[in-house]
């Protein structure tokens, strides 16, 4: 990759999150969305309720990283998952 490609976001090394399919989950829709960074994918996702007619959206990012995207997918699902049993609807505030 060329310096200049660099310098102005020609490609920093990571690509843009693919999100996995929805899954519903006590009310929630989580869906992850693994990105690749360095080489491996790190940890993210997305937990969406409906809240008075409005949908609301809390995405978050871990430092975790994995050798597979299947293997992310697991993982940032059971941490979605993890935050709506730990914060619920205080996910959004």
């Amino acid at each position: 990759m060329s310096f200049w490609k660099k310098l102005f976001g020609g490609g920093g090394g990571e690509s843009a999150p693919k999100q996995s399919e929805p899954e519903d989950y006590k009310g929630f829709v989580l869906r992850a969305a693994p990105f690749d960074a360095e080489g491996q994918f790190q940890t993210a996702g997305s937990i969406s309720k409906e809240v008075g007619g409005e949908t609301k959206t809390h995405e978050f990012i871990r430092a975790d990283r994995h050798a597979s995207y299947e293997e992310a997918v697991s993982f940032a699902l059971m941490k979605a998952r993890q935050i709506v049993d730990e914060q619920g609807d205080r996910v959004f505030r």
